[in-house]
């Protein structure tokens, strides 16, 4: 994928979408200075470049928790036994189809990966670790902190 030149317009553009999707594109080209039909075509040229990988709506997992029940957040630290490119691509493959799986990162030094888990309770958390990990015999260690508090949670990357 080639490299695409952003200039002011482009990273308003970026800020304010990265904020609320959900603006019209009136109300993002007010926002941003532009006339709607410039606005428009910028924010295309956004996402064919890839700078806009998708815009989702975000929901409160404590107000979800409310409405739906129970709710566990878990960031988990996974260590693999073999560390080869083959295994790491496997497990990160395995891992990503799993829809309570919602963030997952190869990170160095320490664990091989770190996963933000989302389940509805306990028994859950258990089935997603028997499922996941428990089966996988590359898996060597696996230790997991559960969230008593959401203090923060952003998905805005800083564009200054």
């Amino acid at each position: 994928m080639e490299s695409i030149e952003l200039d002011a317009i482009d990273l308003l553009l970026l800020d304010q979408l990265q904020r609320d999707a959900s603006l019209s594109n009136q109300a993002l080209a007010e926002r941003v200075h532009t006339s709607p039909p410039t606005c428009l075509r910028r924010v295309k040229r956004l996402h064919e470049a890839g700078l806009i990988e998708r815009q989702v709506a975000v929901l409160n997992p404590e107000r979800m928790a409310q409405t739906l029940g129970h709710g566990l957040t878990a960031i988990v630290e996974i260590t693999l036994d073999r560390q080869d490119a083959g295994a790491l691509e496997a497990f990160e493959t395995r891992i990503a189809q799993d829809a309570a799986v919602q963030q997952c990162y190869r990170v160095s030094p320490g664990p091989d990966f770190c996963l933000v888990v989302h389940t509805r309770d306990m028994p859950a958390y258990q089935a997603l670790t028997q499922r996941l990990f428990t089966v996988d015999a590359n898996v060597r260690n696996v230790k997991a902190f559960f969230s008593v508090k959401r203090s923060k949670f952003g998905a805005e990357l800083p564009l200054s």
